[in-house]
């Protein structure tokens, strides 16, 4: 039986762009991620990562949580469901052309 987190092999042209892939990645591995943290990772602007949050959460890949912590406010992000599945049917799909670049298939 497939994982429900399965899907078949599929370019994403939504995820694909660099910065895009690697915040999938980094969201992958966690529940919420801090905004900051992402930024800091991905080493871009606050405004390059917001727009890049912006194209996945209207794709439905990631959802953005607000939270106050110590009277501060802070944004978090997380991949959905949805994003999650995206993600890896483009990896799986990343996986296939190497292969078939490599001769395995």
């Amino acid at each position: 039986m497939a994982s429900q987190d399965a899907r078949p092999a599929v370019f994403d042209e939504i995820i694909h762009p660099p910065n895009r892939l690697r915040l999938c990645a980094i969201l992958a591995g966690a529940d919420l991620v801090e905004f900051a943290t992402a930024r800091d990772v991905l080493d871009v602007s606050d405004s390059v990562l917001s727009k890049q949050v912006k194209i996945l959460r209207d794709a439905g890949y990631v959802r953005v949580v607000k939270k106050v912590l110590r009277s501060r406010p802070q944004t978090w992000l997380g991949l959905t469901a949805k994003g999650k599945r995206a993600l890896n049917g483009h990896l799986a799909e990343l996986n296939r052309l190497s292969a078939q670049v490599s001769g395995d298939l």
